[in-house]
């Protein structure tokens, strides 16, 4: 099993400088192949592989451009074979087009490869080894066994600096049990079960949408790229991450107790690209992070050998009674939260009827 451990890493100045080389050569790399990728096929409508884009980059763009002799080689190569898979998905899965990387984008990134031992993680110094970088201070929280297949080198808006170490090792499962549940994604409650838990929305965003508000009021009045003006930009982006982790760690709470008390799991499978076009609606469709909880779900299921199902789109769960199956279609209203079925008198809680009918 592939499993990845991510770090917090306190690059020195030296190294920092490495990183910031990297990140811009892989974005060169990428944009450069795209283009050329783009011009083969509008001129001479012939199709260039992530082999051919790889050994141009290889026979062509470093020997134009020299300084890219001095970059990790495997960063330069995953930087390509990810503008490849875009580049796929594009055909394949009907995404948009790959479009060209902006040095202004906030999320910087580069992957490289394990070979001959580059890359170490030394638990006792807490330090990791990476190539061109040597050892960097690292904050080692967590240990892992087993082979390491890669690593990523990821800077976040607030400037700190990550390593996510992608290790093949052995996952213990817990314990199988009989129990199943049903859930029901709500918008007062993040999620309503079978047997009748509310687990309620932190709404985090509302908790600090004044905050938020102070300080993008106070970096209008910055003058643009001043000192700051980016000063004033990390302020933002460090309240954003809180917010962020908050949210994620409250979500793993969650997973973690459903995966250990429950062997099957059934949910809605809600379109939520959808669902956010209602503007009235969008910020709360946000803050709940109903695609974090249920990807949450997924990937801890196929580790600790669950079954999670997600049920049909269309699947008109809310409208029939759990008793006797009458379909009441007057439950399409969302402000109806309670309904008594005219058929057999049993009376239901939307979500909780919900939830008891989908497990």
């Amino acid at each position: 099993m592939l499993k990845a451990y991510k770090y917090r890493i306190y690059p020195n100045h030296e190294q920092e400088v490495q990183i910031a080389k990297t990140f811009g050569c892989c974005r060169f790399v990428y944009n450069q192949t795209l283009a050329y990728r783009k011009d083969a096929y509008e001129k001479e409508g012939k199709s260039v592989s992530k082999t051919d884009c790889n050994n141009y980059c290889n026979r062509e763009l470093k020997k134009e451009y020299e300084w890219l002799k001095e970059m990790d080689k495997f960063a330069l190569t995953n930087a390509i074979y990810y503008m490849d898979s875009t580049y796929q998905k594009f055909f394949k899965e009907h995404a948009g087009y790959p479009k060209f990387k902006s040095k202004h984008d906030s999320h910087k990134s580069y992957t490289t490869n394990f070979t001959n031992g580059n890359i170490v993680v030394d638990f006792e110094k807490g330090k990791v080894k990476l190539p061109k970088l040597k050892e960097v201070k690292a904050k080692i929280h967590r240990e892992f066994s087993g082979q390491i297949k890669s690593a990523t080198v990821s800077q976040v808006p607030s400037g700190k600096y990550y390593v996510s170490i992608l290790v093949e090792t052995e996952h213990e499962e817990i314990p199988h049990t009989k129990q199943k549940i049903g859930l029901d994604l709500g918008m007062k409650d993040l999620c309503i079960t079978s047997n009748g838990k509310k687990y309620e929305s932190p709404k985090t965003i509302k908790k600090y949408e004044k905050k938020l508000a102070k300080l993008q009021r106070k970096l209008a009045h910055k003058e643009k790229r001043s000192r700051n003006y980016y000063k004033q930009r990390k302020k933002i982006a460090l309240c954003y991450e809180k917010i962020t982790n908050i949210r994620k760690d409250y979500l793993h709470k969650i997973s973690h107790e459903m995966i250990s008390e429950n062997q099957v799991i059934v949910s809605e499978n809600l379109q939520i690209k959808n669902m956010v076009k209602n503007h009235r609606l969008a910020k709360s469709i946000t803050d709940m992070s109903w695609h974090e909880l249920t990807r949450q779900l997924e990937y801890k299921a196929k580790w600790n050998g669950r079954k999670y199902i997600k049920t049909d789109t269309f699947y008109a769960s809310s409208q029939i009674c759990s008793a006797c199956g009458y379909q009441n279609a007057d439950t399409k209203d969302l402000s109806v939260r309670k309904w008594i079925c005219p058929k057999c008198g049993a009376e239901h809680d939307r979500g909780w009827r919900l939830c008891c009918h989908i497990a």
